[in-house]
């Protein structure tokens, strides 16, 4: 009996020490072997600007301003700026971060989980898909995230976020995913389909990974909506690897058209075509050569539909086709003669040469490149065209074009690409010492 009930305690013992490592075992969720494995590839981005004293007073009016000007500190000082990145290429040194992450300029630090410290390059970036890709300097032994499949994604499965909000380091949250392709806007004009989460994504968090239940990367988070509470926006990581593979090949995003222009859809059109209501954006000219000549677009055609979402207006077409790279396509639905027509373009890069003709033709001057200092110069003013009619003149430097300010050529086509079709264009004109607003009519 005695050697029966000792038995007995022998196996309870051998029993609950057993148990212990099967409940630690039992703890380590999915969510927790996911954060283990990727945290070591989240960086903690730090920028370092000098930036002018400051130039306000302290009552935040102009008159004020100009009033007490000379009497507050003009010293320049440190301006630092804070965000979240994830390596997506150990061996080469990569991060991928949020554009505006690093947008401030300025000296780039990046700092890994294990306390290492490391000065960035930046290889390229591109505030409409509010993504950049920076580079470590003499970083060795890197972790890397493993990419994942934005496109197999399902509304409702388990996501986890990690970044630096506010400043405290590789915060973990988690959520679900609340829904896809979700148009929005950012704060910097970005326009995309975005991943929404219930995720908590704070500033600071800006640029850092959501990541599915394996561990892997399928979507880069951005603060969208700063007061918001239980939304989070991520960029999908199908539509950065298309960004990334750009900013590594040239630093930059290719600007791209279809090669059409068009109007809002008004009472009048609505009539003259038989259109039950005024959505959609109506095709006035169509370039040859372009891939909407080759899609056999016509004038009077009516673009109710874009990559399979309605088309609202002219505005919006614009915004949809900046979020396009050269390397995707775009499936367009068309009213004809009351018929539905569906056709597949893949886009055309619109280079500097035919941009330059372009705004010759539809806006009346010449532009060239400034070796010396940003902006654009205005070297022939067309006779009778808008710009003349404006009084620009030769020797101008135009700034800025719409909210687009003009430090490169790039900015030149993304400029004109965002506003070629308005009957109005804003613009900031340098002529002399004194900076003008003008509005270009046309």
């Amino acid at each position: 009996m005695k050697r029966s009930a000792f038995s007995l305690l022998f196996l309870f013992l051998i029993l609950g020490f057993a148990a212990i490592p099967a409940q630690a075992a039992d703890r380590r969720t999915p969510v927790v072997l996911a954060v283990e494995a990727v945290s070591p590839s989240v960086v903690n981005i730090t920028v370092t600007s000098t930036v002018k004293g400051g130039s306000r007073s302290p009552f935040g009016d102009p008159f004020f301003d100009q009033l007490f000007k000379g009497y507050y500190d003009q010293r320049p000082r440190q301006s630092q700026s804070l965000g979240s990145g994830v390596i997506i290429d150990g061996r080469k040194a990569l991060v991928l971060t949020n554009a505006h992450v690093i947008a401030s300029g300025g000296d780039i630090s990046v700092r890994l989980k294990d306390g290492r410290e490391f000065k960035a390059d930046l290889v390229g970036s591109d505030a409409d898909f509010d993504l950049a890709v920076l580079k470590l300097e003499n970083a060795k032994d890197l972790p890397q995230v493993s990419m994942g499949d934005s496109e197999n994604i399902y509304i409702g499965e388990t996501v986890i976020a990690i970044g630096n909000p506010f400043g405290y380091s590789n915060t973990v949250t988690t959520g679900v995913v609340s829904a896809l392709n979700r148009p929005m806007k950012t704060n910097g004009g970005a326009y995309g389909s975005f991943i929404q989460t219930d995720a908590a994504i704070n500033p600071g968090n800006s640029g850092g990974p959501l990541l599915n239940i394996n561990g892997e990367l399928i979507g880069i988070n951005t603060a969208i909506q700063a007061r918001a509470e239980g939304i989070g926006f991520a960029i999908p990581i199908n539509k950065a690897k298309h960004v990334i593979a750009e900013l590594l090949d040239t630093g930059h995003v290719s600007p791209i058209w279809l090669g059409l222009f068009g109007q809002d859809v008004d009472q009048a059109a609505a009539r003259y075509f038989n259109l039950k209501d005024l959505n959609g954006m109506l095709v006035t000219e169509v370039y040859p050569g372009t891939p909407a000549a080759e899609a056999l677009l016509k004038p009077g055609d009516v673009i109710v539909s874009f990559n399979g979402r309605p088309l609202a207006n002219k505005s919006d077409y614009l915004t949809r086709l900046f979020s396009v790279t050269k390397s995707e396509s775009v499936n367009l639905v068309a009213l004809r003669d009351g018929h539905e027509i569906r056709l597949h373009l893949r886009p055309q890069v619109l280079d500097k040469a035919k941009a330059l003709d372009l705004v010759r033709t539809r806006w009346g001057f010449e532009l060239a490149d400034r070796p010396q200092g940003p902006g654009a110069e205005v070297t022939t003013v067309v006779p009778g065209s808008a710009a003349a009619k404006l009084g620009l003149k030769q020797g101008d430097i135009i700034h800025q074009i719409g909210n687009r300010r003009l430090r490169s050529g790039i900015d030149l086509l993304n400029a004109f690409l965002r506003n070629r079709m308005q009957k109005t264009v804003m613009m900031r004109v340098q002529r002399g010492r004194n900076l003008y607003t003008v509005r270009l009519t046309l």
